[in-house]
């Protein structure tokens, strides 16, 4: 882990979309995303899904072992498989069943405070269960954080006047990435971290010169989907 206290991570990557998000009229939630057929008003839908899994998650601790921590948690959802496909086109009709995409705005608001007051509650030497996985409760805060600032960036291409995902978020889902590229690849030293982690989730191609720079680890490119 990278932070003495992942709630707090937690609580600014959910802050940032909040911050993204709130006040935004419906004709601003109805922009597109980087997620490919998704408006901002789905993609927050799916993020106010992993809310309602923190909170469900947090309040039914397991025994422990792990079997999995913060990096090999990702290595069960490849990019472009089938079951993330069809995820996709739930949350879109889910979302369009709002009578209003400001309604996903206000159910965000009301329930991400919330998984952040249980995070900030949850015993740090305790276990839950999530997508099938036994994870250590900071390792399972850092998914959460990780897969936020992505979205996070992910809301923000017609939308340029958001603020960024802030820096102790930032600080895990780059974390995140490094643990998945292995010691055995560095990223290429002109990346900063957002380019890092828009590359490393495949939002943005390679360049040659990315391909040059990381020879073989190239071909781990995205790293998460």
């Amino acid at each position: 882990m990278t932070v003495t206290r992942p709630d707090e991570a937690l609580a600014e990557a959910y802050d940032g979309i909040s911050a993204v998000v709130d006040g935004r009229d419906d004709a601003d939630l109805q922009r597109a995303t980087r997620c490919r057929g998704w408006l901002v008003a789905d993609l927050l839908l799916h993020v106010l899904g992993d809310a309602q899994r923190a909170l469900v998650a947090l309040a039914s601790p397991v025994d422990g072992p792990a079997d999995v921590d913060d990096v090999s948690y990702w290595r069960d959802f490849p990019a472009g498989d089938d079951q993330a496909t069809g995820h996709a086109w739930w949350i879109r009709r889910s979302a369009s069943a709002f009578d209003r995409p400001s309604g996903i705005v206000r159910l965000w608001k009301e329930t991400a405070p919330a998984a952040v007051r249980a995070a900030a509650c949850a015993d740090p030497e305790g276990y839950v269960t999530t997508q099938g996985h036994v994870l250590r409760v900071p390792d399972f805060l850092a998914t959460l954080t990780t897969e936020a600032v992505v979205h996070h960036l992910d809301l923000m291409p017609e939308l340029p006047t958001s603020p960024p995902p802030g820096p102790l978020a930032v600080r895990v889902a780059v974390s995140t990435m490094d643990g998945l590229l292995s010691d055995d690849a560095v990223r290429p030293a002109g990346w900063d971290d957002r380019e890092f982690l828009l590359k490393a989730t495949g939002r943005i191609a390679l360049t040659d010169r990315d391909r040059l720079e990381l020879g073989e680890a190239a071909g781990w490119f995205p790293l998460l989907g």
